[in-house]
């Protein structure tokens, strides 16, 4: 290289993609979940709808260039999207739950009949690789709140239960204790 300014330029350019690799290994460790899509052909008034969507769930939507996601996997030790990281690709990072990316998407793409537009290719969920049908039975989970609030349900219901059998075990030594008090005022009287 004998232009000096070309030297600085490259040497910027790979400072930068260094720090973007370590940005995206930093999401991916992160996220509870992350889902790779394909949306080749969706228009900026659907993707804003849908990043609408992904915001309000706490769901951070980012295309991102195959390579540099390539090696934040590597640094990752993670191969198993290696085959998917083919064509254009955007990813839904799950930073609360692993459910709501994949709900989100799979919801958006019945309700938008986008199913020619998205593609789901793959996802991982707590570092796990999840193929496409996994995504797509992920989605049908229940999310994260209804699970926690069917799970305190199940966990109350047994001391409801006790309550009430308490409750009606006192009702009927108060009714006996009271039966026994009126016998003796008749006998009594």
């Amino acid at each position: 290289m004998s232009n000096p300014q070309e030297a600085v330029k490259l040497n910027k350019n790979a400072q930068m993609k260094r720090e973007a690799v370590a940005e995206i290994a930093e999401k991916i460790k992160n996220a509870q979940s992350v889902i790779v899509l394909s949306s080749s052909g969706v228009t900026v008034a659907e993707i804003t709808a849908l990043r609408a969507k992904f915001r309000e769930a706490g769901v951070e939507y980012k295309v991102l260039k195959n390579t540099l996601v390539r090696r934040a996997l590597e640094d990752l030790d993670i191969s198993s999207l290696d085959d998917v990281l083919t064509g254009p690709s955007a990813f839904a990072f799950g930073l609360q739950d692993p459910v709501s990316p994949a709900k989100i998407i799979s919801d958006y793409m019945a309700e938008a009949k986008a199913n020619n537009k998205f593609t789901i290719k793959a996802g991982l969920v707590e570092g796990n690789y999840m193929d496409p049908a996994g995504v797509q039975a992920l989605a049908k989970l229940p999310s994260r709140e209804v699970l926690i609030a069917k799970m305190m349900g199940s966990l109350n219901a047994p001391a409801t239960n006790l309550v009430g059998v308490l409750s009606a075990t006192l009702r009927s030594l108060v009714y006996a204790v009271d039966a026994v008090r009126k016998q003796k005022a008749e006998t009594e009287a």
